[in-house]
C-alpha cells in the first residue's frame, strides 16, 4: 500500500462505476463508490453483454463469476416488423445475457471483496466533480430531443418461447427486445418515442410492451406472465452521441454518453469507458498525472475508441425511427451476407 497515494471517489454505483472501482482496486488504488440506491435492484436494461465489453470483463477476471451467477450465452438473433421476419442470424461473436438484478449485486460484492469502500443510500450533495472525483451518475435526462421524447420500459416474463436467443421487434414507435435469461425468464425491454405533449407522463404499464394485435410481438407475448416486481420505466433518454472532449468532468458510462439500445451494446459501452479511464486515474493517484491531464487523456481514449461506433449507431437509430427504413433493415440486412457482419462490427 502506498500511503502517500491519493484516493479516487466514484459517484454512481452502476455498471461503469462499479467496474471502474474493481479495476482501480486491482491496481491497488484506494477507491470509494458512492451510490444513492442499494443492491440488488431492477433497472431498465437490455441485459445483453456483447462486443468489447466481454473483453473488459475477461481482463478483470469476472467472466466465470458471471457464468456462476446465471449468465446465459447468446448466439443468435432475429428481427421482426409487424408483418415480416428475418431469417435466424448467428451473432459474429457470442454474447452473454444476465439480469441486472444479479449483475449489479455481483459487481458490488466483487468491489467490496477487492477492498473498495461502497457507500449505498448516500447522495453526492455537491454539483462539483473536482480532482479525484469521477462522475458515473448515469444518463443526463433530456425531456425532448429532435421533437421527440424517448422513454424505456422493461419487465421480466415467463411462458415466452423465443425463436432466437435475442429477438428484436420493430414497432411504429420504437422497438422491443426479447432476451432469454436463466430460469426460463425472458427480459422484455422496449424503447419508444412520442411527441409532446402526448409524451408526458411516462407510461406506467408493462402492457405497452405487448405490441399491436396481430403482430409477431403480440403473438409472442400473448401467453406471457409479466413479473410485476421487475417492471421499470425511465423517460427523457438522450440517444444523440456525446463526446468526452465536451465534458469538463471525468465521466464514465451513461454519464459520458448513451449508445442506442438497438445495438445491444449499452452495457458493453459502460464497461469499456471504465476500462479506458482506469489507467489515467491510477497515474493521478501516484502524482504522475495531474487532474486536467486525466481529463484530457480519458477524453482522448474514449473518443478514439467510441466515436465512430456512436456515429454508426446514431444513423442506425434514425433509420429505425422510420417504418419503411426499419422494414428494410429488418429484412434486407440479415439476408445480405456482407452487410450483417459489417453493421455488427461498426457498432460493437
Amino acid at each position: 500500500m502506498n500511503w502517500g497515494a491519493k484516493a479516487i471517489t466514484i459517484v454512481g454505483g452502476g455498471l461503469a462505476g462499479l467496474t471502474l472501482g474493481i479495476g482501480l482496486r486491482q491496481r491497488g488504488v484506494s477507491t470509494v463508490v458512492i451510490e444513492a440506491g442499494s443492491y440488488p435492484r431492477h433497472r431498465v436494461c437490455g441485459e445483453f453483454i456483447s462486443g468489447r465489453g466481454l473483453a473488459v470483463l475477461d481482463g478483470l477476471g469476472l467472466r466465470d463469476r458471471l457464468l456462476e451467477a446465471g449468465a446465459r450465452p447468446a448466439r443468435s438473433v432475429r428481427f421482426f416488423t409487424p408483418r415480416r421476419a428475418s431469417p435466424l442470424c448467428r451473432l459474429p461473436q457470442p454474447a452473454l445475457a444476465l439480469s441486472r438484478y444479479r449483475l449489479d449485486a455481483l459487481l458490488a460484492a466483487e468491489f467490496t471483496r477487492a477492498g473498495g469502500a461502497l457507500r449505498t443510500q448516500t447522495r453526492w450533495t455537491t454539483p462539483v466533480f473536482g480532482p479525484g472525483v469521477v462522475r458515473a451518475t448515469g444518463r443526463r435526462p433530456r425531456p425532448v430531443e429532435g421533437g421527440r421524447r424517448w422513454f424505456g420500459l422493461r419487465v421480466h416474463a415467463r411462458h415466452v418461447s423465443l425463436t432466437a436467443d435475442l429477438e428484436m421487434h420493430l414497432t411504429p414507435q420504437g422497438y422491443v427486445g426479447l432476451c432469454q435469461l436463466a430460469g426460463e425468464v425472458v427480459n422484455v425491454c422496449g424503447l419508444f418515442w412520442a411527441r409532446p405533449p402526448r409524451a408526458h407522463p411516462t407510461p406506467a404499464s408493462p402492457h405497452w410492451l405487448r405490441g399491436e394485435p396481430g403482430s409477431p410481438l403480440h403473438q409472442r407475448l400473448e401467453e406471457a406472465e409479466f413479473l410485476p416486481d421487475s417492471f421499470r420505466s425511465v423517460a427523457g433518454l438522450s440517444l444523440r452521441p456525446r463526446y468526452a472532449r465536451e465534458r469538463e468532468e471525468v465521466c464514465v458510462g451513461d454519464a459520458l454518453t448513451m449508445i442506442p439500445p438497438v445495438t445491444g451494446n449499452g452495457m458493453s459501452l459502460a464497461f469499456e469507458s471504465a476500462a479506458l479511464a482506469a489507467p489515467s486515474l491510477a497515474r493521478f493517484t501516484t502524482g504522475a498525472l495531474d487532474w486536467e491531464g486525466v481529463r484530457r487523456q480519458t477524453a482522448e481514449n474514449c473518443d478514439t475508441a467510441l466515436a465512430r461506433r456512436l456515429a454508426w449507431a446514431w444513423w442506425l437509430q434514425r433509420a429505425l425511427s422510420h417504418p419503411s427504413l426499419a422494414a428494410l433493415v429488418a429484412t434486407l440486412v440479415p439476408r445480405v451476407p456482407l452487410l450483417w457482419p459489417v453493421l455488427f462490427a461498426r457498432t460493437r
